[in-house]
Protein backbone atom coordinates (compact mmCIF):
# COMPACT_ATOMS: atom_id res chain seq x y z
CA UNK A 1 0.00 0.00 0.00
CA UNK A 2 1.63 3.22 -0.72
CA UNK A 3 1.44 6.15 1.91
CA UNK A 4 2.55 8.35 -0.40
CA UNK A 5 5.01 11.07 1.59
CA UNK A 6 4.72 8.73 4.43
CA UNK A 7 6.05 5.99 2.56
CA UNK A 8 4.61 2.27 2.40
CA UNK A 9 3.02 -0.23 4.11
CA UNK A 10 3.57 -4.02 2.93
CA UNK A 11 1.53 -6.48 4.43
CA UNK A 12 1.79 -10.51 3.55
CA UNK A 13 -0.20 -13.31 4.50
CA UNK A 14 1.35 -14.99 7.74
CA UNK A 15 3.52 -12.38 8.42
CA UNK A 16 3.38 -9.30 10.49
CA UNK A 17 3.19 -5.78 8.64
CA UNK A 18 6.13 -3.43 7.48
CA UNK A 19 6.54 -0.31 7.31
CA UNK A 20 8.76 1.25 4.94
CA UNK A 21 9.89 4.76 5.16
CA UNK A 22 10.21 7.03 2.37
CA UNK A 23 14.51 8.00 1.55
CA UNK A 24 14.50 11.89 2.61
CA UNK A 25 14.86 13.53 -0.35
CA UNK A 26 13.50 16.50 -2.66
CA UNK A 27 10.62 15.97 -4.30
CA UNK A 28 9.51 18.05 -7.43
CA UNK A 29 6.71 15.56 -9.12
CA UNK A 30 4.88 12.68 -7.67
CA UNK A 31 3.64 12.18 -11.25
CA UNK A 32 4.69 8.14 -12.07
CA UNK A 33 5.57 7.27 -8.81
CA UNK A 34 2.62 4.76 -8.17
CA UNK A 35 3.58 3.29 -11.63
CA UNK A 36 6.87 3.40 -10.99
CA UNK A 37 6.43 1.40 -7.84
CA UNK A 38 4.38 -1.56 -9.17
CA UNK A 39 6.87 -1.58 -12.57
CA UNK A 40 10.03 -2.09 -9.96
CA UNK A 41 7.92 -4.44 -7.68
CA UNK A 42 7.17 -6.68 -10.19
CA UNK A 43 10.41 -6.61 -11.94
CA UNK A 44 11.76 -7.40 -8.11
CA UNK A 45 9.73 -10.28 -7.79
CA UNK A 46 10.21 -11.79 -11.54
CA UNK A 47 13.42 -11.73 -10.50
CA UNK A 48 13.35 -13.58 -7.57
CA UNK A 49 12.87 -11.19 -4.77
CA UNK A 50 10.71 -11.87 -2.15
CA UNK A 51 8.11 -8.98 -1.05
CA UNK A 52 10.05 -7.27 1.27
CA UNK A 53 13.15 -7.22 -0.96
CA UNK A 54 11.06 -6.02 -3.64
CA UNK A 55 9.25 -3.38 -1.67
CA UNK A 56 12.05 -1.90 -0.73
CA UNK A 57 13.53 -1.95 -4.27
CA UNK A 58 10.49 -0.27 -5.27
CA UNK A 59 10.75 2.74 -2.24
CA UNK A 60 13.81 3.44 -3.47
CA UNK A 61 12.69 3.89 -7.52
CA UNK A 62 10.26 5.86 -6.43
CA UNK A 63 12.49 8.04 -4.66
CA UNK A 64 14.62 8.70 -7.57
CA UNK A 65 11.57 9.66 -9.64
CA UNK A 66 10.01 11.77 -7.56
CA UNK A 67 13.07 14.09 -7.10
CA UNK A 68 13.09 14.95 -11.22
CA UNK A 69 9.71 17.32 -12.73
CA UNK A 70 7.88 15.29 -14.31
CA UNK A 71 7.61 11.73 -15.40
CA UNK A 72 10.94 10.84 -16.03
CA UNK A 73 12.99 7.02 -15.37
CA UNK A 74 14.70 5.41 -12.87
CA UNK A 75 18.09 4.30 -13.84
CA UNK A 76 19.96 1.27 -12.95
CA UNK A 77 22.64 4.02 -11.66
CA UNK A 78 20.18 6.17 -10.00
CA UNK A 79 18.63 3.13 -8.29
CA UNK A 80 22.19 2.14 -7.27
CA UNK A 81 22.85 5.29 -6.11
CA UNK A 82 19.82 5.54 -3.86
CA UNK A 83 21.15 2.58 -2.28
CA UNK A 84 24.74 3.53 -1.42
CA UNK A 85 23.12 6.96 -0.06
CA UNK A 86 21.02 5.32 2.78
Amino acid sequence: ITLGPSGMYLASQGRGPIHMATQARAVYDVSGAGDTVIAATMLALAAGANPELAAYIANHAAGVVVAKVGTAPCTRDELLDSFASE
